[in-house]
């Protein structure tokens, strides 16, 4: 064990963190026992002014950046020490749970909580954070404001994003009253780590209480329209249709079998689909959709995006149709620091957590981060591995046993002193 380890008897107060997500639940609920406290919305102001007391409370004072990004800090002992940063989301889906993202932040404030009752210093100052629409489900993309401050997106293009009323990311960030006077991106990070739910049915099927994220999927949207011909259903012959429903239909089948080829880490699916004009009569002349690979493998995505194009153009050369693709959004896979996964593995072995290595096959603002600074993600089960819903559910000893790895690998990385 390193000597700036913390010892196996260091750990979290479950029922208090238990406690504060319970209480975080209460703003923004949704109507069925989950939460809709959208970013920038009235919810996401009170939900920021409850962190920042509770923080305050902690003995932390807050800084907020230009896109509203918050920033505990419990100072360390070395005024010149790079602080380890750790955090995730505050923001929900419309119809979201109350640990997507929250688990995150809120285990990241236990860890001060924690820290500031067994009287420990750490060499590197702790800061906690809670990054400005991580669920990208108002303001697309998600991740926004991570993006922006690793450089991925300029923060002009972020504020001038709008929602489906046409409300601007900036007038609303202003609106709330969250703007800081702290450039974005102007901090360095020592490392940064993030606790969340797995989003995913692995960890709870295996019986294990800890996932070590080694990398996160690396993501490709392509929009596909396919051109038919409009014609009445009942007088139409077979052999006289230009059917672009029954075309995508086949390309989907092919997006199944190119993803299946690639297991078991590829996926591949489309969310979203159109068809045109949608009349029960008429047989649909334009298909537009939305395939989406995602794998841990550039090389794979980059091959899956290639069979698509393939072999949906040349299944509907043989219909007589017409077929488009378009690259509409995507990411390179991410592989975490190798010290921080490390620091994370070890935690879990020292604690006697169960635990395996494990793929995100979503996307978190430590997957930004990550460009900028050495970062890891800590995961626990979440129960049928389902999320984005209210039903999403974990249980008190699975978010006890994912902060208490994420605190002995974040003070770990931070230097117990004394």
């Amino acid at each position: 064990m390193p000597p700036s380890a913390p010892g196996e008897n260091m750990k979290i107060d479950a029922d208090r963190l238990w406690d504060s997500l319970m209480e975080m639940a209460k703003i923004g609920p949704g109507v069925a026992g989950g939460n809709n406290r959208q970013t920038l919305t009235d919810a996401d102001a009170e939900g920021r002014a409850l962190f920042q007391r509770w923080c305050e409370d902690a003995g932390c004072t807050m800084g907020l950046d230009t896109m509203g990004n918050m920033f505990a800090c419990r100072e360390g002992t070395d005024p010149d020490a790079l602080p380890v940063y750790v955090g995730s989301h505050l923001d929900t889906q419309p119809t979201g749970g109350k640990y997507d993202g929250v688990l995150g932040v809120l285990g990241g404030l236990e860890i001060l909580r924690t820290l500031n009752d067994l009287d420990v210093k750490t060499k590197h100052p702790i800061v906690v954070t809670n990054w400005t629409n991580e669920e990208g489900t108002r303001f697309a993309p998600a991740m926004l404001s991570s993006g922006v401050f690793a450089g991925i997106h300029t923060q002009d293009w972020a504020e001038d994003r709008t929602d489906a009323k046409g409300a601007r990311f900036g007038d609303e960030l202003d609106r709330i009253g969250w703007r800081g006077e702290e450039p974005v991106g102007s901090r360095k990070m020592h490392a940064f780590f993030e606790l969340h739910i797995e989003q995913g049915p692995i960890l709870e099927a295996e019986g294990k209480q800890i996932g070590v994220v080694t990398h996160g999927q690396g993501l490709s949207w392509t929009q596909v329209t396919i051109t038919g011909k409009e014609s009445h259903t009942g007088s139409t012959p077979m052999p006289m249709r230009k059917n672009a429903g029954l075309g995508m239909a086949r390309v989907l089948e092919a997006v199944d079998r190119i993803a299946w080829s690639h297991k078991p880490d590829a996926v591949g699916a489309a969310g979203h689909i159109e068809v045109f004009p949608n009349s029960r009569n008429v047989i649909p002349g334009k298909a537009v959709f939305t395939v989406d690979f995602r794998s841990p493998n550039l090389a794979v995505i980059e091959d899956m995006e290639r069979r698509l194009r393939e072999e949906g153009s040349a299944i509907c050369d043989d219909m007589g149709l017409e077929i488009a693709f378009e690259k509409v959004g995507g990411f390179d896979p991410v592989e975490f620091d190798e010290a921080c996964v490390t620091a994370v593995r070890k935690a879990a072995e020292r604690l006697g957590y169960t635990h395996r290595d494990i793929v995100s096959g979503a996307g978190h603002d430590a997957c930004w981060i990550n460009r900028v600074a050495p970062a890891a993600m800590v995961m626990c089960p979440c129960v049928d591995g389902l999320s984005h819903n209210e039903a999403e559910e974990i249980t008190k000893d699975w978010a006890k046993a994912g902060a208490d790895v994420l605190l002995h690998a974040v003070v770990e990385t931070a230097g117990v002193e004394g």
